[in-house]
């Protein structure tokens, strides 16, 4: 069992994880406290806003909706990753849910199916709403991502809870969806993996640049040259693309943000420049993005890389 940790403290955890945090008005006074009670505290939930636009969207939580006072959440997590804090106390952002999924969440174990909405979730869980329209097209950029996954650890770590401690809305309430299109398995791993280790004394990329997820890049590459039309299957492959034709590597038309075989080429093409050679599958230059090289035309041309 968790007390809620102060307003102050709820701060502090997500700047020491390397948040940029956005304190929006009277956040720290600003609840539904009066509705009932506010903990004992056992997770971190995630929704999705269905809206466009950051301010409006921090507006429409901060203040909510007819029929749905405000705030909707303790944090508002952007597109551009910064975390604006809204409210602080009993929010309305879970409702009703199952208490089978409750009792799993405490035990930090693999959830239930949600079938049930009888128990009171905005007294037990902190939420964050991230600024998606949840159709599951609208893309998550990886400085959002990242910034989730960090507000998660953060209050995980300041209460001693794995990432099990974590849920999506549509685990909570039946007949939820939220977030779509946010793929889960990664947070989740990625949350394990921040927490066997100590805070990150490195900030999270600067939103005011691009920020590229390696592991999806190397994915696009590896997978889209061989699909059929020119699908996107990750939108920082048009970050990368824009650099090589910068560079000279790359034709400008060929900015679509598909890692086809040009722009496989062109990678390959920069590999060399730093020093790499072979472009056979698996060898050095082979046209697949790599950490160093990656890193290396990032600080050249104005973006940051995640691993």
């Amino acid at each position: 069992m968790s007390s809620p940790m102060s307003a102050t403290s709820f701060l502090r955890a997500l700047e020491g994880e390397g948040l940029v945090v956005v304190e929006v008005g009277d956040w720290r006074d600003h609840n539904r406290n009066e509705k009932g009670p506010w903990g004992p505290v056992h997770g971190v939930m995630i929704h999705h806003t269905v809206t466009k636009g950051s301010a409006r969207t921090v507006e429409i939580c901060r203040k909510g909706y007819s029929g749905l006072p405000g705030p909707l959440c303790h944090g508002v997590i952007t597109k551009d990753g910064r975390v604006h804090l809204v409210g602080y106390g009993r929010a309305n952002h879970a409702g009703l849910g199952d208490p089978d999924v409750l009792q799993a969440v405490i035990a930090e174990r693999a959830l239930p199916t949600d079938n049930q909405a009888s128990t009171d979730g905005n007294r037990h869980f902190y939420g964050f709403e991230c600024e998606n329209l949840g159709d599951g097209k609208d893309p998550w950029p990886a400085a959002q991502v990242e910034a989730i996954v960090r507000a998660i650890t953060a209050l995980c770590r300041h209460h001693g809870w794995n990432e099990r401690s974590a849920l999506r809305h549509l685990d909570w309430q039946p007949g939820k969806v939220d977030p779509r299109g946010l793929d889960w398995a990664d947070v989740e791993r990625r949350v394990a993996k921040r927490l066997g280790g100590k805070p990150s004394t490195t900030p999270r990329p600067t939103p005011s640049r691009p920020v590229i997820d390696l592991s999806k890049l190397r994915h696009a590459a590896e997978t889209n040259p061989q699909m059929k039309g020119t699908p996107v299957t990750y939108d920082g492959v048009r970050i990368w693309e824009a650099a090589l034709v910068d560079e000279g590597l790359l034709a400008k038309r060929r900015l679509d943000g598909h890692f086809g075989w040009d722009t496989k080429d062109a990678t390959s093409e920069w590999q060399e420049r730093c020093g790499y050679r072979g472009r056979q599958p698996g060898q050095a230059a082979d046209g697949i993005p790599g950490l160093d090289t990656a890193t290396r035309l990032g600080r050249k041309r104005g973006f940051d890389v995640i691993a």
